[in-house]
């Protein structure tokens, strides 16, 4: 059977339809903008079978068309608005829109379709200031405070969904993600924020020197640990609760990205901005967070992270190289 993704040219859903397909799995995916011709081309590559269904969230036909290529067993709702500041003045109609109700229109055309399984990756911005220096952050010790419309719209559906999930007889589980960095990352025209890695990253790729606003640190996690993690979700068996976090478990910064960086980009320069001076790799958070508590996934998943800021780095600078 398949696992269907929506949002699937999408950077945390390009990753999970790679770890499938590289899997040999059946996938569908659903989404209005077009795939990246490098994804075309390295996913004909790839043992499992992808069909890409163009159509939006937010028409129940073009759900029911994706639902209905394939018998479907899980679905791994990817499609969102990651909305910054201007956006989120601009259009926030929009932006709820998504985050929200195309939500809910999406696990309400997956319990008509007969699916079993509904993963929602949510996001860790729904901690909001609660994470501020804390030592860890734990999925039962700190109550959500988003402070932006998409932590906002993240925590509205987080709330929601279990709920209709369970009225509707679906087996949901929500992933509230740490900074996900990785391949894949590129702007959608629905991504405003962009990771510090990346920028550091296309830094040291393009000869130019990385200048560090302020460093901030936080759980940054690898998106190919990401989609690891979500499809684990989808695949086990038997959950001992509806939302987990899903992150690194380590505490990094841009410095720790960029020292990591120039031990496999040879002639990568980088340093902090200078006071007054505005760099050019932005961090966004505005404060320290602490690193997720991501026991009880791999407890109930074995979900183990493979890929810290060494690892990746050698990974991703390969990969983009």
């Amino acid at each position: 059977m398949a696992i269907l993704i929506t949002g699937a040219a999408g950077f945390v859903a390009l990753n999970v339809v790679e770890h499938l397909l590289r899997a040999g799995r059946e996938v569908v995916g659903l989404d209005r903008i077009a795939l990246p011709e490098r994804a075309h081309r390295e996913f004909a590559a790839l043992p499992g079978r992808f069909t890409l269904i163009g159509g939006s969230i937010l028409s129940s036909a073009d759900m029911r068309r994706a639902l209905t290529v394939a018998p479907v067993e899980a679905v791994i709702h990817c499609a969102v608005i990651t909305a910054g500041s201007a956006r989120e003045k601009a259009d926030p109609e929009t932006i709820v829109a998504v985050n929200v109700q195309g939500a809910v229109g999406a696990l309400m055309a997956a319990a008509r379709g007969g699916v079993r399984t509904f993963v929602y990756p949510s996001s860790g911005a729904i901690y909001g200031t609660a994470v501020r220096d804390v030592a860890l952050i734990d999925e039962d010790a700190l109550s959500p405070a988003p402070v932006a419309l998409y932590g906002l719209t993240k925590r509205a559906a987080e709330t929601i969904l279990p709920r209709v999930a369970s009225v509707q007889g679906v087996r949901f589980a929500a992933a509230r993600l740490g900074s996900v960095y990785g391949p894949w990352e590129y702007a959608t025209g629905v991504r405003d924020t962009l990771s510090p890695m990346l920028q550091a990253l296309e830094c040291a790729l393009r000869g130019e020197e990385a200048v560090l606003g302020p460093a901030w640190r936080g759980d940054f996690v690898y998106s190919r640990d990401v989609a690891d993690g979500l499809v684990r979700l989808a695949d086990a068996p038997a959950l001992s609760r509806a939302v987990y976090n899903l992150g690194s478990g380590q505490l990094e910064s841009a410095a720790t990205w960029c020292a990591a960086v120039e031990r496999c980009v040879p002639g990568f320069r980088w340093r902090h901005a200078e006071a007054g001076e505005v760099g050019n790799v932005d961090s966004h958070t505005g404060f320290h967070r602490g690193p997720m508590a991501i026991g009880k996934i791999a407890r109930d998943t074995g979900y183990v992270p493979r890929y810290d800021f060494p690892a990746a780095a050698v990974d991703w600078s390969k990969m983009d190289a």
